[in-house]
């Protein structure tokens, strides 16, 4: 899945959730939720508001489709995911990531360490 409103949607559907009964189950607007489901929308702010919906969706805390789900959420808001900043390792490679996706090459050993980073995770 390559968005929030995908993920959901692909989800909702493997489940046999039409859209008005997610809404329902979810205590969410149909119309804009349908927004959301097709990227128009970003993800929910409120924390409690995605733990009901990752409920309702029977994804298991912990799960690779827990950590999709806010991953996902935290895209489409354009933040950084919070557990990035608890680990002082990703966050001195942060500023290599962003020049490096603004089109500067990192030098050989900028690349290392982010080789080494992603290797022991």
């Amino acid at each position: 899945m390559s968005n929030f409103g995908d993920y959901i949607k692909s989800r909702r559907l493997e489940l046999d959730l039409s859209l008005r009964k997610f809404c329902e189950l979810a205590g969410l607007d149909p119309s804009n939720w349908s927004k959301i489901e097709r990227g128009r929308l970003p993800a929910p702010e409120d924390r409690e508001k995605l733990l009901q919906i990752a409920k309702i969706l029977k994804i298991k805390k912990g799960s690779k489709e827990w950590q999709q789900l806010f991953d996902l959420a935290s895209i489409a808001k354009k933040k950084i995911p919070d557990y990035v900043f608890k680990d002082q390792q990703v966050i001195s490679a942060l500023p290599i990531f962003f020049r490096t996706a603004h089109g500067d090459k990192p030098t050989e050993e900028e690349l290392q360490k982010i080789i080494e980073l992603l290797k022991g995770r």
